[in-house]
């Protein structure tokens, strides 16, 4: 779906959309990470104010990504409020420099694609860690013959109990474990 610049302007209340759209072939050609994607439900308002466009709307989909751990498959249901601001003009001074600060996105070939908007939402949404619902509640790590995955905590302790063995002091440990009452030698 794509709003003309000259359509948003005429409508100063701003332009209401409640849309289905269907981004899983492009966003699984993008992203093989992804391995299934529901129809995205995309309800929102885009509207021009003071040479600036405004778009915001709520997005849902189930998302279907590989564990983290396992491989295995993932649904994940995910619910995001989106706002981005754009200008058509890059040529006036002010929205330059609103460009390179990333504060606002510029409008090509006077269009806003919101297919696009949504989809590039979804993958900057994609999160690093993706559990199992079984993984995430036991904390289960791949292992195998002779090797183990270890968490950030258990790998910290064992680090700090090797260091403590290899210390040159080990080898003092205990030599002054007396009784106080008990006399030396």
């Amino acid at each position: 779906m794509k709003f003309h610049i000259l359509d948003i302007k005429k409508n100063p209340e701003g332009l209401s959309f409640q849309e289905q759209l269907d981004l899983k072939a492009s966003l699984m050609e993008r992203n093989a990470e992804i391995l299934d994607l529901s129809p995205v439900d995309v309800q929102g308002v885009i509207r021009y104010e003071a040479d600036l466009y405004f778009l915001e709307y709520q997005m849902t989909y189930t998302i279907t990504l590989a564990s983290s751990r396992s491989m295995e498959p993932v649904l994940l249901e995910e619910s995001q409020a989106i706002q981005e601001i754009f200008v058509a003009n890059e040529q006036d001074a002010k929205n330059q420099t609103l460009i390179e600060e990333d504060l606002v996105l510029l409008i090509e070939k006077d269009e806003l694609s919101l297919d696009e908007s949504v989809a590039d939402n979804i993958l900057m949404n994609i999160p690093l860690k993706v559990l199992t619902p079984e993984e995430a509640s036991r904390d289960l790590f791949p292992q195998g013959k002779e090797w183990t995955v270890l968490s950030q905590e258990e790998y910290e302790s064992l680090s700090q109990e090797n260091k403590e063995a290899n210390s040159p002091f080990a080898g003092l440990q205990g030599l002054f474990d007396s009784d106080p009452e008990e006399p030396l030698g």
